[in-house]
C-alpha cells in the first residue's frame, strides 16, 4: 500500500480499529467481525498471542473487506515480520527504527508522539500521520491546540478514545481516531461478538463523515 492510499482511507473512514488479545483465535473472530461489520481499518497489535499468524490468516480471510495493518512495532525486526505476514500498514507507539525501517520497505506507518516536537519529528523521519499517543493525556482540546502550529499534520489520536470523545476529536480536526477497548471489549478474549457488533455499529455512525445534501 501507498502512503497515500493509507491517507485516503483514513480521511474516508475516520475510524481505525485497534485489536490485543491474549487468544490468537479470538483475536481473529473479532478482526473478521470487524471487516464483515464495514470497519475498513484494522490494527492487530504484535503484543497479541501470535499475531502474525492472525495477520496473515485475516489477510487470506478478510480479502478486500478490510486492510489489515500491524500495531505495536517498535524495531526494525517487528517492521519486518509484519510485513511478511502481510500487513498493509504499520503503527509504532514511538519514532525511531520502526519509522526508518517502514520508510525503507515502502509501508505506511502511523508513528506515536505526543508533544510538537516529537510530531514534528516523526512526520520529518517519513511516517504518514502522527499517531497521538495517550490521546487522553490532552484530549480534543490538546488536539485542536496542536492544530494550530500545524494545521495540515494528519492527527490520528489514539488512547482512551470512546464514542463521545471520537465526534470531539473529529470536530477538532483529527483525521480519523485509533480505537482500541472502548470498540473492541473483551473480544479478542473471547468475549461477546454480538457486543462488538454493536460496538462497532455505533462507532461507524459516529465517525462516517456526512456527505454534503444535494
Amino acid at each position: 500500500m501507498d502512503p497515500t492510499d493509507l491517507t485516503t482511507l483514513l480521511s474516508r473512514d475516520r475510524l481505525a480499529a485497534i485489536v490485543r488479545g491474549r487468544s490468537a483465535h479470538a483475536a481473529l473472530r473479532t478482526v473478521l467481525t470487524l471487516a464483515e461489520e464495514g470497519v475498513g481499518l484494522i490494527e492487530v497489535s504484535l503484543t497479541t498471542d501470535g499475531a502474525c499468524d492472525v495477520i496473515a490468516e485475516a489477510v487470506r480471510e478478510a480479502g478486500q473487506d478490510a486492510c489489515i495493518g500491524a500495531g505495536t512495532v517498535v524495531t526494525r525486526d517487528d517492521l519486518l515480520r509484519a510485513r511478511d505476514a502481510g500487513a498493509a500498514w504499520a503503527v509504532t507507539p514511538v519514532g525511531g527504527d520502526a519509522v526508518t525501517a517502514a520508510v525503507q520497505q515502502g509501508l505506511p506507518v502511523l508513528a506515536g508522539a505526543l508533544t510538537p516536537t516529537e510530531a514534528a519529528a516523526v512526520m520529518a523521519a517519513g511516517a504518514t500521520a502522527v499517531k497521538l499517543f495517550p490521546a487522553s493525556l490532552g484530549g480534543p482540546a490538546y488536539l485542536r491546540a496542536l492544530k494550530d502550529p500545524f494545521p495540515g499534520m494528519p492527527l490520528v489520536p489514539v488512547g482512551g478514545v470512546d464514542a463521545d470523545a471520537a465526534t470531539e476529536y473529529l470536530a477538532a480536526g483529527a483525521l480519523a481516531v485509533g480505537v482500541g477497548s472502548p470498540l473492541v471489549g473483551d473480544a479478542a478474549n473471547g468475549g461477546d461478538l454480538e457486543e462488538l457488533r454493536r460496538r462497532a455499529r455505533r462507532f461507524r455512525s459516529v465517525c462516517r463523515r456526512e456527505e454534503p445534501s444535494a
